[in-house]
């Protein structure tokens, strides 16, 4: 495996994460960072890395403390997702992005899109789109579908500090509910990896944790406009929840709020077939700004 720094928030960035923040400080384009959720790498941003980079943006794709660097190295080494905490994976985001000498926009997928979310809350965004948002406190709709999709991690209390994988049925409910089953085979095989149990529990105690880490300042003057895009049949994140988190973000009196369903799409539109129609999207609305 390679090397990384201790656990701590302000020195756990990456060498490959020195290196994108350098080149982007070199560049006189505005610098995008992609941030991943859960089960995923920052490898899963690659087609969204050429498009931004060819529309004349250079990326960055802040990683998770401690992410390994391919999937194979990720599914024989996943103790080193475990114990993880929104607060630690928050902050480490936080320290690349500030370390960028031009304000980035940020682009996050599921717990990704909950951590561009604190991070715009922080006015460390130019512009940020939140895919698939995780609910952060606040945020009340439980629907079935979002408990079943948590269920392989929630169902055992002991899962809190340990690295949990999805077998492929979790994986095809979870994220390929609305693309074929030979492409849901083929995502589950190129994508997921193993995934901290803490942010979800953390994530499921929010709303009676007055302390919780999972919690996002919606109206700072700083945040920058925002997007919210959810897939219509998203199980993970349902309509309800990405809509309960627009209403939050929409408070903010200094920025464009807009909130966006994807028709036909499910939670793996980043890395499906039809991640290009998203991107297209996204990119449209910052363009829109920066």
């Amino acid at each position: 495996m390679s090397s990384r720094k201790s656990a701590d928030a302000t020195s756990t960035i990456s060498a490959q994460e020195a290196q994108q923040v350098e080149r982007a400080n070199k560049s006189a384009k505005r610098p995008v960072a992609f941030v991943h959720g859960l089960w995923l790498l920052p490898s899963s941003w690659d087609n969204w890395v050429t498009l931004f980079e060819s529309a004349g943006f250079v990326a960055v794709t802040p990683e998770w403390p401690d992410d390994p660097e391919t999937v194979v190295e990720a599914k024989t080494h996943p103790e080193v997702f475990a114990g993880k905490s929104i607060g630690d994976i928050a902050d480490h985001v936080a320290a690349v992005v500030s370390g960028l000498d031009t304000k980035p926009v940020v682009i996050g997928h599921s717990f990704g899109g909950l951590l561009t979310q604190i991070v715009a809350g922080r006015g460390l965004a130019a512009a940020s789109v939140a895919l698939d948002p995780a609910p952060f406190r606040g945020v009340l709709p439980l629907p079935i579908s979002a408990l079943r999709a948590a269920s392989p991690v929630l169902k055992n209390p002991r899962n809190r500090h340990r690295a949990v994988p999805l077998t492929y049925e979790q994986f095809r409910y979870s994220f390929a509910n609305a693309v074929p089953e030979d492409e849901a085979k083929q995502l589950y095989a190129t994508y997921s990896v193993p995934g901290s149990g803490e942010p979800l529990f953390q994530a499921a105690a929010a709303n009676f944790n007055p302390w919780s880490q999972d919690k996002v300042d919606t109206t700072n003057p700083d945040r920058g406009p925002m997007l919210v895009m959810v897939g219509e049949k998203d199980h993970t994140v349902p309509i309800s929840i990405a809509k309960a988190s627009f209403k939050k973000q929409e408070k903010n009196k200094n920025h464009v709020t807009e909130f966006e369903v994807m028709p036909d799409r499910g939670h793996s539109l980043t890395i499906d077939h039809g991640w290009r129609e998203v991107a297209d999207r996204a990119l449209a609305f910052v363009k829109r700004f920066v």
